[in-house]
C-alpha cells in the first residue's frame, strides 16, 4: 500500500473514531428554515432557532421556568384527572391515550395552573402543554382555566395564560369538551365584570376550540413569532372554500398586521414585556 493510500485510510479511521466518540443528539433540524442547528445553542436561546428565530414548542415546566420569577410558582388544582365518559375509541381507546400521555409527560392533563410572580408582581398563571394530546382542551383543561380565573378574581390578581393548544377541543370527550368553550368564555366574562386583567399569550400552534374561546379573549393578546394561530388549519380552509388563501395566512405576523394581535414577543423578552404591562395596569400594593 502506498504512503498516500495508507494516510487516507488512517484519516478515514480517525473520522470514524471521532464520530463514535461524539455525544449523540447534538444537532437537530429546524422545521422552519430546514437548517441543521446545534442543539445546545438552541437550548441556550430558550429553544429558539439561532438561524431563523423559529420558536420550538416547550413543556409547561420549561415555560414556567422561563416566564415566572424563580421558585415563585405554586401549582393549584393538580389533583384533577380526566375521565372517559364516552368510552371513546378511534384507532386507540381514549383511556389508553390518556395513560400514555400521562406516563410521557408526568402530567394528569394538558394544563397547569397556579400562582406565581413576574418581576415581583403576583399573578395567577396557566399554560397548556402540547406534549399532552397536543394541548387539547377537555373537561379538565376547561375546569382548570375556570378555577384559575375565579382564583384571580377572588384574590384580585391578573390572570396570564400561555396557550399551545394545537389539538383544539378534545373530541374524545364529545360535547363535554365542546362545552368548555362556552364555560371558559363565561368565566372570563365574569372576570372582566370584576375588572380583572387577562393577558393571553399564543404560541405555536394555538388552534380550534381553544382559539375560538378563551385564548382570543385577552385584554391583551400577545404571540410568539411565526406561530400558527386560527380555528381550522390552512389545508382544511383551502378544501372548504375551494380557493387559495393569502401568503402567511394564520401566522402571528399576518394576524398582527390585520389587528388581531396586540404584539409579537420573542420568548427571551416575554417575562420583561409581561412585567412592563403588569406595572402599567396593576395598581401598586
Amino acid at each position: 500500500m502506498s504512503d498516500s493510500a495508507s494516510h487516507h485510510e488512517n484519516n478515514a479511521a480517525e473520522v470514524q473514531r471521532r464520530r463514535k466518540d461524539m455525544p449523540p443528539n447534538l444537532w437537530m433540524q429546524c422545521p422552519s428554515c430546514s437548517k441543521m442547528v446545534y442543539k445546545p445553542k438552541v437550548e441556550e436561546k430558550l429553544n429558539v432557532c439561532p438561524e431563523c428565530n423559529y420558536h420550538f414548542e416547550i413543556s409547561s415546566h420549561k415555560r414556567i421556568e422561563v416566564t415566572l420569577d424563580a421558585d415563585s410558582f405554586d401549582e393549584h388544582f393538580a389533583e384533577l384527572s380526566p375521565l372517559d365518559p364516552l368510552e371513546f375509541r378511534a384507532v386507540k381507546a381514549y383511556k389508553d391515550r390518556l395513560t400514555a400521555a400521562q406516563s410521557k409527560t408526568q402530567l394528569r392533563d394538558a394544563c397547569v395552573v397556579g400562582t406565581g410572580a413576574i418581576e415581583g408582581v403576583p399573578v395567577v398563571f396557566g399554560v397548556s402543554d402540547s406534549r399532552f394530546l397536543r394541548g387539547s382542551m377537555g373537561s379538565v383543561v376547561g375546569e382548570k382555566i375556570c378555577r384559575a380565573t375565579e382564583l384571580a378574581r377572588d384574590r384580585r390578581l391578573p390572570f396570564i395564560f400561555i396557550s399551545g393548544s394545537g389539538g383544539g377541543a378534545r373530541m374524545d370527550e364529545g360535547i363535554l369538551s365542546l362545552m368548555q368553550m362556552a364555560k371558559t368564555s363565561a368565566a372570563l366574562a365574569d372576570f372582566d365584570r370584576h375588572r380583572g386583567l387577562f393577558i393571553s399569550v399564543l404560541t405555536n400552534p394555538t388552534m380550534g376550540g381553544a382559539m375560538a374561546s378563551f385564548a382570543a379573549l385577552g385584554d391583551l393578546v400577545l404571540a410568539e413569532p411565526k406561530s400558527l394561530i386560527g380555528f381550522a388549519g390552512p389545508n382544511v380552509i383551502r378544501q372548504t372554500i375551494k380557493a387559495e388563501i393569502p401568503e402567511g395566512f394564520q401566522t402571528s405576523e399576518f394576524l398582527l398586521e390585520h389587528g388581531f394581535l396586540d404584539m409579537i414577543v420573542d420568548r427571551d423578552s416575554l417575562r420583561a414585556t409581561l412585567g412592563e404591562f403588569l406595572r402599567m395596569f396593576v395598581p401598586a400594593a
